[in-house]
């Protein structure tokens, strides 16, 4: 991890976040009339098309053997969960309020990075990393959706989000991030694909519902591929507030694709995630600074 700048983590953070939602818009589009589970399965074969050649070209083919490395797993199959819970409820909910929900991943990862790896993030930056998620609150503006069963399976998706994006610090510096999003979307795929077999059922999709598809595999790459790095180049106190930004580019989908236009209080909490999100960075450079006068 670099030690000299967080702007790459965040840079990445950011475009982890917007890919992400691309990919969550055109699933939540092809899920209208394509079961859930058939759409993940789609969507991964879809991905790991666009994900093996970009791999190859990059020159890794060498390191392709390391998607079985424990840790590399272990964080796929935290995402194999979570995306599946997830799938299930952005099936019957609609796509602010799940991302409301799921904003409730990076107050997690704050609190472990502080319990467990001791990363000190101090009250004021607790405070505005609070904030943050008061903002996406504020924009998703969950309605009665957020207290049925089905918003309820959000939440332990959110968890396991958290855990997935926490497995990054364990994964060995030497494993290639197109290696770990490889490993991802096999494992999605795989257990999408048994779960389907077992307990679903496969429809022929129209001609619009694969584009769709191939559409979100791309988008999905690129999403697991900078959210890796983004908590490799950057702490994660520092990156994990961006990832409200997702609550932002799902007002944007929401204006765009499905005619939600965002109101005052919408407006408002952006505002506070911009805000937050820039006062965290400061107060985060300012402490380096201090410690490396301090050292000197």
């Amino acid at each position: 991890m670099t030690n000299a700048t967080p702007y790459r983590g965040i840079g990445s953070m950011l475009l982890s976040t917007s890919t992400f939602l691309a990919c969550d818009t055109l699933m939540k589009l092809a899920v209208a009339d394509v079961p859930p589970l058939e759409v993940l399965v789609i969507r991964g074969a879809f991905a790991t098309c666009w994900c093996l050649p970009l791999l190859l070209a990059l020159g890794h083919r060498n390191e392709i053997a390391l998607v079985v490395n424990r840790w590399v797993l272990l964080r796929a199959f935290c995402e194999a969960l979570a995306v599946m819970l997830f799938i299930v409820a952005l099936s019957r909910m609609p796509i602010g309020d799940l991302t409301a929900i799921m904003q409730t991943a990076p107050l997690i990862i704050v609190l472990v990075a502080t319990f467990m790896w001791r990363e000190a993030i101090g009250p004021l930056r607790a405070a505005l990393i609070a904030l943050g998620f008061a903002g996406a609150v504020m924009v998703a503006q969950p309605g009665s959706a957020a207290a049925s069963p089905l918003a309820l399976i959000a939440f332990p998706a959110a968890a396991l989000a958290a855990g997935r994006d926490l497995l990054s610090r364990k994964v060995p510096p030497h494993v290639p991030g197109m290696v770990t999003a490889l490993a991802i979307l096999l494992v999605v795929l795989l257990s999408a694909a048994v779960t389907n077999a077992v307990f679903g059922r496969w429809i022929v999709p129209s001609g619009l519902h694969v584009l769709q598809l191939c559409c979100a595999g791309f988008f999905l790459m690129c999403g697991q591929f900078f959210v890796f790095m983004a908590y490799r180049l950057a702490p994660a106190g520092i990156v994990a507030p961006f990832s409200y930004t997702a609550a932002l580019w799902a007002m944007l989908s929401g204006v765009a694709v499905f005619g939600d236009w965002p109101n005052s209080l919408g407006l408002a909490g952006i505002a506070l995630i911009v805000s937050s999100g820039i006062a965290v960075v400061w107060l985060g450079e300012r402490a380096r600074a201090q410690t490396a006068a301090r050292a000197v």
